[in-house]
């Protein structure tokens, strides 16, 4: 990798261009800039999600995956270099399969609500998303990108909704306690149903 910052103000970049890791220069517009931003602020929104009271196995998680996203981050900053392991994606499928499966099942769509640390594991579950589409951009413009940030990206989204469940459930601001639900005609009649 390029070499490391010995000082946050150069100047350099008053032009409006920036610097990859490999040492060339692009407008700050680029949509690979764009994607980097992306990530960077994903893994900033990890970090105030961070600053909450949360379990400790949720905790730890979410620290493997901020230096997963810095690895993410700069993969994209080296064009052709690949940072972002394999087994990153499959470490996202495995914590998916073991929270998930301690969650009930969804009665209909769920709002961003609830407590504070689940308030912003959908804040950044969103950005996740934005990181995704400018991945998936930067890829059909003709950029050359390994397929693992894409997939590490649409893996976090998932996880990170269903984090939000998890951190409602366990309360910890005495806040949530459940999901909160979109008020659909449909829950509606089948409350209806349940209490007749």
């Amino acid at each position: 990798m390029g070499h490391r910052l010995t000082q946050i103000s150069t100047r350099t970049g008053d032009d409006g261009t920036t610097g990859l890791g490999d040492g060339t220069r692009v407008p700050k517009d680029h949509l690979r800039i764009a994607a980097m931003g992306d990530v960077d602020e994903l893994n900033s929104q990890i970090g105030v999600l961070l600053a909450e009271p949360l379990p400790a196995e949720v905790r730890e998680l979410l620290v493997v995956i901020q230096h997963e996203l810095f690895n993410l981050g700069g993969e994209l900053c080296i064009p052709g270099h690949a940072l972002l392991k394999d087994e990153a994606v499959l470490r996202l499928d495995e914590a998916l399969a073991h929270h998930n499966a301690q969650l009930p099942r969804l009665q209909e769509f769920i709002l961003p609500a609830g407590t504070r640390s689940a308030a912003l594991a959908h804040v950044a579950r969103t950005i996740a998303r934005r990181a995704e589409r400018a991945v998936v951009t930067l890829q059909r413009s003709g950029e050359a990108l390994n397929s693992a940030p894409r997939q590490y990206l649409n893996r976090l989204s998932d996880l990170l909704f269903v984090l939000a469940r998890v951190l409602n459930r366990a309360n910890l601001d005495g806040l949530g306690g459940d999901d909160v639900y979109w008020k659909s005609e449909r829950l509606a009649r089948q409350q209806g149903d349940n209490t007749a």
